[in-house]
């Protein structure tokens, strides 16, 4: 592998960049506390391996090269994006008994697993950067596996992190005034992502 040290440097300089992830890590562990938080983290680190295995056996490439695919992943991708910052505007009324908890957080892993599957721009993401750094000497298969293992290991630290401190500061977060400013920005956020997606062209 060419440059693993340039490599992990740059995808920590990624994970870390604010985004789509971060907005919906942010939203939920505010809403739902840390334990939501650490699944929806997890759900989106799951499509990022997803994607890595994909690009890595050429499947992303196929859907590339297929416009109809793209399409049709792009999306219903950005409907779900639009439809989590349109549910960001909804009060909805808390329920605190133990199956809903426990529903909550079966949602949160499936709400970050299928918001980084369906983005097709994340499949772009892998099939452009992890390239970059494959050695033509070695097998190119188990190098890109090894990349993607490494950015899942690095997302996953750094989401978990991230949700320690934004419950840390959950107290304040969740006083009215700045609960609504936080709903109302993270669904802008996330329509604006939808939107861009859906009126992007594939290139």
């Amino acid at each position: 592998m060419n440059d693993f040290f340039t490599f992990f440097l740059l995808s920590l300089f990624v994970v870390m960049s604010p985004g789509i992830d971060t907005a919906l890590i942010t939203k939920r562990t505010i809403s739902d506390g840390k334990h939501d938080g650490f699944k929806i983290a997890l759900g989106i680190t799951t499509g990022c391996f997803i994607h890595t295995i994909a690009a890595a056996f050429g499947l992303s490439a196929i859907l590339l090269q297929s416009a109809l695919a793209f399409e049709i992943i792009k999306y219903v991708g950005a409907f779900y994006l639009i439809y989590l910052g349109v549910t960001s505007f909804i009060t909805k009324k808390k329920n605190s008994s133990t199956k809903k908890t426990e529903e909550r957080g079966k949602n949160a892993f499936t709400q970050g697993l299928l918001t980084n599957v369906l983005n097709p721009k994340v499949a772009v993401f892998f099939l452009t950067f992890l390239p970059q750094f494959v050695s033509v000497e070695g097998n190119a298969t188990k190098q890109l596996i090894l990349m993607g293992v490494t950015y899942t290991l690095l997302s996953i630290t750094w989401f978990f992190v991230y949700v320690f401190f934004i419950h840390f500061i959950r107290e304040w977060l969740l006083s009215p005034k700045v609960q609504r400013v936080m709903d109302r920005a993270t669904g802008i956020v996330l329509i604006g992502f939808g939107l861009k997606l859906a009126l992007e062209r594939q290139r």
